[in-house]
């Protein structure tokens, strides 16, 4: 079942750069945002990445961790977090589990053709594990700005 707002996210296990591997039982008492991407290295998705990498510290700050997914491999990842300078730890969905689970996969088009990709989104945690704000069909600009001030109110609340 996919999540939906105020309730629990199911726990989920999930190999991450850094040669980690990711769940959401082991960050319990830390705000989590999970924001799905299409595509490591292309221009929408490091913008936003880099986002998230400049506002890292004010995350931190407001008792939230950021974890960037795509369906990419995980040297794919490494590559991408390396080049970017990303603090945060990138998930590799490569069975698209984590996708299922929030829904983002969705019907596109580009040139003409129709394929099944990554609609990108955004979800806020709380330190419970439960979904608290959800961003559908972002667009970069402004986002990781609008995401911090939902992170910090929900700490300060």
């Amino acid at each position: 079942m996919a999540v939906a707002i105020d309730q629990p996210v199911d726990d989920f296990q999930i190999p991450a750069t850094s040669e980690k591997t990711v769940s959401l039982s082991q960050l319990k008492g830390k705000q989590v945002v999970i924001y799905f991407y299409p595509k490591d290295s292309t221009p929408g998705c490091t913008t936003e990445g880099q986002g998230f990498r400049d506002h890292y510290a004010e995350f931190q700050a407001a008792n939230t961790e950021v974890f960037g997914v795509s369906r990419d491999s995980l040297k794919s990842h490494e590559n991408f977090k390396a080049k970017q300078g990303f603090p945060f730890e990138l998930l590799s969905d490569k069975d698209e589990a984590l996708c299922q689970l929030f829904d983002v996969i969705k019907l596109k088009k580009l040139y003409g053709k129709e394929y099944m990709g990554v609609d990108r989104s955004t979800f806020l945690i709380d330190k419970d594990g439960v979904l608290r704000h959800e961003w559908r069909g972002v667009k970069v600009p402004g986002h990781v700005e609008a995401v911090l001030e939902q992170a910090k109110a929900l700490n300060n609340g």
